[in-house]
This record gives structure tokens, sequence and C-alpha cells, in this order.
């Protein structure tokens, strides 16, 4: 299965960087560039790739804007990178749909591993970088207000292993690690992370992860 990604980033050495580190994997193909957010949108429904690679610092159209766009219609998942220390995005850019987060300091390999994972359908990337979100960003315990009842309907039709499963994604663990965690095949881990998705209506493993924290499961 050849990858087909979109390059999304506004300053073009960095952007021809991520392109030649993308084309030395054999099985990744770079269809299409872009220097900021309302290319990206346009270039994406043009070239159909399978992810975007998405700055969230972009003129003309912000990568969150971008993102919540390529996101709603279908386009493609987004893979967001982000300096995080330093960026007040990333939690849009969760809402939004976004499908992981790279730091932009990763190493080559991360790059492509990233790539790779998220192509698979398994949004939730490296761990430390899940965890690191979710300490920016979840709500602290005493602050945390009741779920609406929408939400508090969904989550009492979980299962107690999608459950289960919830609360190992909110402490940042792969499908593997979780298949490990609770003794099961990692395909069933797939189909319990497919399945709490739906019932609580949310876009990505990286939104379940802060929900489980929010809510402390």
């Amino acid at each position: 299965m050849v990858i087909k990604v979109l390059v999304a980033e506004d300053q073009s050495a960095v952007r021809a960087g991520l392109v030649l580190i993308l084309r030395s994997a054999g099985d990744i193909e770079v269809v299409g560039e872009a220097a900021d957010g309302e290319e990206a949108v346009q270039r994406a429904r043009e070239l159909a790739p399978d992810l975007v690679l998405m700055d969230v610092q972009m003129p003309k159209l912000d990568g969150v804007s971008a993102t919540r766009q390529v996101v709603a219609e279908g386009l493609a998942d987004v893979l967001v990178l982000t300096t995080f220390d330093h960026d007040e995005y990333v939690f849009g850019a969760l809402r939004a749909g976004a499908a992981g987060f790279l730091l932009k300091n990763a190493e080559a390999g991360e790059l492509i591993k990233a790539v790779r994972t998220v192509a698979r359908g398994e949004g939730l990337i490296a761990p430390a970088v899940t965890r690191r979100l979710i300490a920016e960003f979840a709500v602290p315990r005493a602050a945390r207000p009741a779920p609406p009842p929408e939400r508090a309907e969904a989550l009492a039709s979980l299962t107690r292993r999608e459950r289960e499963v919830l609360g190992c994604l909110g402490e940042g663990l792969s499908n593997a690690e979780i298949a490990v965690r609770l003794e099961m095949a990692e395909a069933t881990v797939k189909t319990h992370v497919s399945r709490l998705l739906g019932k609580l209506e949310l876009r990505s493993r990286v939104q379940a992860a802060v929900l489980a924290q929010e809510l402390g499961l």
C-alpha cells in the first residue's frame, strides 16, 4: 500500500526537508505541497491524499481551520505539525478532528513512522506526544464540569471493555500496548476503539484520550 501525502507548511525550507524525508520511504508518495491553509484545503480536494501533514501556523488560513475543513469534508486524515510548547492552536486542532500530532523537531524516522501509523487508522501516534498534549490541555480534575446529558448517556452505553479501552487511551497507549494490558488481540482492540469513537461521536483517538483524562477514567 502506497500512502499518498500532501505536505502543508509555509516555510519553504522546512517543507522541502519534510518532502525529502517522506520520499525516502518506499511506501510514501508526496502527491502535492501547500504553502498556506487555503491552498492545503484546495489541494486536498484536488489530489485526494490519504493524509495531510499540516503545520498549524500558516498564513491566509491557519492549520486549525484548514484541518477542520479537511476533516469535515472527509478529504483525508490530518497529522498536525506543532512546536507544542508555544503553540496555542493545538487544542483547536484536536477539536477540529486531527488524527495525530507530531513535534516539529521529530527525527526523520519518527516522521515516517507517524505517517504510517495514522494511515493505518491508529491516530494515537507517539505516546510521549499524546501524554504531553493531555498534560497541557486536559481540564484539571477539580475543574471538570459534569458531561452534558447526551455525552453522559453515550458514556453509559459503553461496555465494560470499551470503558477499559477508553481509559487506556487516556494513558496514551497504542493498540499494541492496550492489547498487552487487557490481554486481548490487537484487532479486537481496534474494533473496541472504533465502536467507542462512534458511540461518543468523537473524530479521533486523541480526542478520546483527552476525554478520558477529563472524566478521570
